[in-house]
């Protein structure tokens, strides 16, 4: 199993203004190319990474253009194979169309295969360079790890990192278990499990918004363009930076916990996307930060032989009673706790809905389903889909 090490690094004068220029060819590089595609698919014209390939030889023999071949030449062709990459994502309907790199908002970073790196004796250094990188290695690499990529990145915070491609021998799969939960998510409870269990949530965002708010407001006064401007923003990037990396690490803890402990998770497929344009919740969605928790839960269930079932959004998980299986008619935001008028049980709301995503997760396991059989069978109806019918009190 290929796995990536990211670690923060320190470079030197010289190595920054390296980087940096590396960054500006690459975005320079990626932009140009992507004008000439999209040039030439008006023309109805195909171009693919060959073509670009041999544009970017001719470019470096231009006059305007010679800047390029003062980097090392791998970033950029990695830059063209990654266009390449999001062309055929986007033809596969898998992406939208690719856009053009901003210099200030786009991320920096820069991709560099086995012949653009030496990794000698746990030292890395760059073509192009003399020393080695000063990467703070907080936890080892695998024994005898060989990278076979490596990628630079800056934060908006001015923070540096690398992070190493290389083969991780201790993932495996863990051994099978029959335990299976129920996840439901949540804003006043982070995650609720069908066991009872409830996580709080930590409102990482809540905690420094004061800060955020005062560095914010320095941002503000300053002159546009002036130098003061720029160490304004680069503080309002860490406040943001700490409030990320906090929230990321309780993520990874508590879905490194799932995995371990259930061999079926399921959960909600939710459209966080739409739901965040609810400009009273959008702030606390985009804290609690759902699309993050289920996309490191599906990797790490991958890696370890486990299996996350996401129920469709559609599915009545929080009307649903799980004792009877009685439909209620309506459950507005502000119910947290209902009786059900069948058979008297009373739910707490997020248990209740945690029960019934486990056991539909587990109705659909033994149907055969996936996670989205709605887009694998377009002429069957979703198992997911069906809606239970109301039973006669």
């Amino acid at each position: 199993m290929k796995r990536a090490f990211k670690y923060r690094f320190h470079p030197t004068e010289a190595q920054t203004a390296e980087l940096s220029r590396t960054f500006g060819c690459v975005r320079k590089v990626y932009n140009m190319a992507l004008a000439a595609r999209t040039e030439a698919w008006a023309r109805q014209e195909r171009v693919n990474y060959n073509q670009t390939s041999a544009m970017l030889t001719a470019w470096k023999k231009t006059e305007e253009l010679a800047f390029l071949s003062h980097v090392s030449s791998v970033p950029l062709q990695q830059c063209l194979r990654h266009l390449q990459a999001a062309f055929t994502n986007f033809f596969a309907k898998r992406a939208k169309y690719p856009r053009f790199k901003s210099r200030k908002k786009s991320r920096r970073s820069a991709e560099y295969t086995t012949s653009g790196f030496r990794f000698r004796d746990g030292k890395l250094t760059l073509a192009k360079m003399t020393e080695p990188l000063d990467i703070v290695w907080s936890r080892p690499l695998p024994v005898d790890a060989k990278p076979s990529t490596v990628t630079f990145s800056q934060d908006a915070a001015g923070r540096w990192f690398v992070s190493l491609l290389v083969e991780d021998p201790s993932v495996v799969p863990l051994s099978a278990t029959s335990q299976a939960v129920g996840v439901d998510v949540g804003l006043d409870h982070l995650l609720t499990q069908s066991t009872g269990e409830k996580i709080t949530n930590p409102r990482y965002e809540r905690r420094d918004r004061v800060r955020l708010a005062r560095a914010q407001r320095e941002l503000s006064r300053k002159a546009k363009g002036s130098n003061n401007q720029a160490k304004a923003r680069r503080k309002v990037a860490k406040v943001h930076a700490r409030i990320a990396d906090r929230r990321r690490d309780h993520l990874h803890k508590l879905t490194t916990r799932l995995v371990r402990e259930n061999q079926t998770i399921v959960i909600e497929d939710l459209t966080v996307p739409t739901m965040v344009r609810n400009r009273n919740l959008a702030r606390a969605i985009s804290d609690a930060d759902w699309a993050e928790f289920r996309s490191l839960l599906e990797y790490k269930a991958a890696w370890y032989g486990r299996e996350v079932i996401a129920m469709d959004r559609f599915f009545p998980s929080s009307r649903l009673c799980s004792a009877c299986g009685t439909l209620a008619r309506s459950m507005p935001l502000h119910v947290r706790t209902w009786t059900c008028d069948s058979c008297g049980t009373t739910h707490d709301r997020d248990v209740n809905a945690a029960k019934n995503l486990l056991a539909a997760g587990l109705a659909v396991t033994v149907c055969g389903a996936g996670v989205r059989p709605q887009r694998s069978t377009p002429g069957g109806r979703s198992a997911m889909k069906q809606k239970p019918s109301q039973r006669e009190p």
